[in-house]
């Protein structure tokens, strides 16, 4: 206590917003196996640097028995601080307060920082945990969703927004996470949904539960909605940190740089063997990725969805880097509608943000089948081609095998504005694979031929040594270079260095019509 009633008073207040919604409410929370909102920005934030703001704003609504529970602060902890020492707007959603429905109150709050952050060029991370629009306030809560998702849209490529999902998110709460760059959550804790499990038994008969319909994992691996999952809160608080380190504050910034002690000049020897002799024989691209980036840090985006490509982040001679690669290990590294999507989305982001982008190339062509046509897979393969077209960063490809059909040119080939293009010398680039290539030109031949086998046999060599190679496209001068696998590290940090002052434009337009 003070000499001062006044400061005294003041200390209360804030002692009793601090607790939320009181401690029996607290506990019920941590036996759910969930932190509390401001411990959630106690591991977020850098110790001591939350800035809190609204904390005596309370909710205004005076019907159903809510002129009774009026907590300072309402349903959300706002405020700024700092992760690493830049400046970060956050807002963490209390669900010890009223289930952390959102009300016009709560939604303002939440209004005030995305302005604030939009101002200042600083990111803004979101704490989901919400039962949804608070009822007693009707259309005013549903108003409120509407101001945050208006924020969403005019931040989108100005800042980079970040949502973690920490509890329940349903109905139009998902749909300000839908908006941000990228969405985190917590195994067996959070859930994302439109509509509950008893809204889909009611219509569509179906029992699901909550971690079947909506789960961290559903969402990782099948909608594709989740970009990264925690085992926990904590680990997943701590890969927000992490995922920030690469990014700018803003569209006007460069990404930091970080130094690192792996050498840039290092060569790699095992890289001249990683690739199989046979072109049928699948590889690990991650292990390429790894043994290129600085200290062999990846940090994958979408890990466990569309699995045929890989995306992430890393870092080349301190410079963060977005990382685009097929993966040959799945379906052969084929492009399907999921995987064109995610890598489109990737792609688009790393160029609002100033992130060059290095893309390894082993794919043998997009998938065939219906599901695949009557699914849209031109349209799918059309936004992955168009986010490669519109892309202004420095963009480096490395083709370490197959390059074929019309997957050569939509993975950031020369003739879609490809900066630096290398191949490896196991490279093959053709309209198609050798084998079906001399299925189709030599049918007759083989038809007629006394062994057919043999006869094949020859002319898949003859096609390979003529056509499925890197020299032909170097000698048109559609790759820079045919470079040894163990000096791509050393290339690649060379080459983003040379174009680090690249400047490139799309014509004048108030924006594209990406095929969506």
């Amino acid at each position: 206590m003070t000499l001062n009633p006044k400061i005294d008073e003041l200390r209360v207040k804030r002692e009793q917003g601090r607790q939320g919604g009181g401690a029996e409410r607290v506990r019920r929370q941590h036996d759910t196996g969930r932190s509390t909102a401001r411990e959630r920005l106690d591991i977020l934030l850098d110790p001591g640097s939350l800035r809190e703001l609204d904390a005596f704003v309370v909710h205004r609504s005076h019907d159903f028995g809510m002129e009774k529970q009026h907590y300072l602060g309402d349903s959300v902890v706002t405020g700024y601080g700092t992760i690493d020492g830049r400046l970060v707007y956050v807002f963490s959603q209390d669900f010890t307060v009223m289930g952390g429905s959102l009300s016009e109150a709560h939604a303002q709050k939440i209004v005030k920082v995305m302005d604030m952050a939009l101002k200042t060029g600083a990111p803004v991370i979101g704490l989901n945990d919400s039962g949804g629009a608070r009822i007693q306030e009707g259309v005013a809560s549903l108003g409120g969703y509407a101001d945050i998702f208006l924020r969403n849209t005019l931040s989108s490529g100005v800042i980079p927004q970040l949502s973690v999902i920490m509890g329940p998110c349903a109905g139009g709460a998902v749909y300000s996470p839908a908006l941000t760059d990228f969405i985190f959550m917590v195994k067996n804790t959070s859930y994302m949904f439109v509509t509950g499990p008893d809204v889909v038994k009611s219509v569509t008969h179906e029992d699901v539960t909550f971690e079947e319909l909506g789960g961290a994992e559903v969402h990782a691996s099948k909608s594709g909605v989740c970009h990264v999952v925690g085992e926990n809160e904590t680990e997943t608080l701590l890969l927000v940190r992490e995922l920030l380190s690469f990014l700018p504050q803003n569209n006007m910034e460069d990404p930091p740089f970080v130094a690192t002690g792996d050498d840039p000049l290092r060569a790699d020897p095992e890289l001249d063997t990683l690739v199989p002799d046979s072109p049928n024989k699948p590889y690990n691209m991650k292990e390429v990725i790894h043994r290129i980036v600085d200290d062999g840090r990846f940090f994958e985006i979408h890990e466990a969805f569309a699995t045929n490509i890989i995306v992430g982040m890393a870092r080349l001679g301190g410079h963060s880097v977005g990382i685009v690669a097929n993966q040959p290990g799945v379906l052969a590294g084929v492009l399907d509608i999921d995987a064109s999507e995610k890598a489109a989305r990737f792609i688009r982001f790393c160029d609002s943000f100033n992130i060059p982008i290095v893309t390894f190339v082993d794919v043998p062509g997009f998938m065939p089948g219906t599901t695949q046509e009557h699914g849209g897979i031109i349209r799918a393969g059309a936004k992955l081609l168009y986010a490669y077209c519109e892309c202004t960063v420095p963009k480096l490809t490395v083709i370490t095998r197959k390059a074929y059909g019309g997957a050569y040119d939509v993975m950031s080939s020369k003739h879609i504005r490809g900066d630096l293009n290398f191949a490896w010398p196991t490279a093959e680039i053709a309209v198609m694979g050798p084998d079906g290539a001399v299925n189709i030109i030599f049918r007759r031949e083989l038809q007629e031929a006394d062994d057919p086998v043999t006869r094949k046999t020859e002319l898949v060599s003859d096609y390979r040594s003529k056509f499925a190679n890197p020299y032909v496209a170097a000698g048109r001068g559609y790759i820079d270079d045919i470079i040894e696998p163990r000096d791509t590290r050393a290339r690649l940090i060379n080459g983003l260095e040379a174009f680090q002052n690249k400047r490139d434009s799309n014509p004048a337009r108030k924006h594209g019509n990406i095929p969506l």
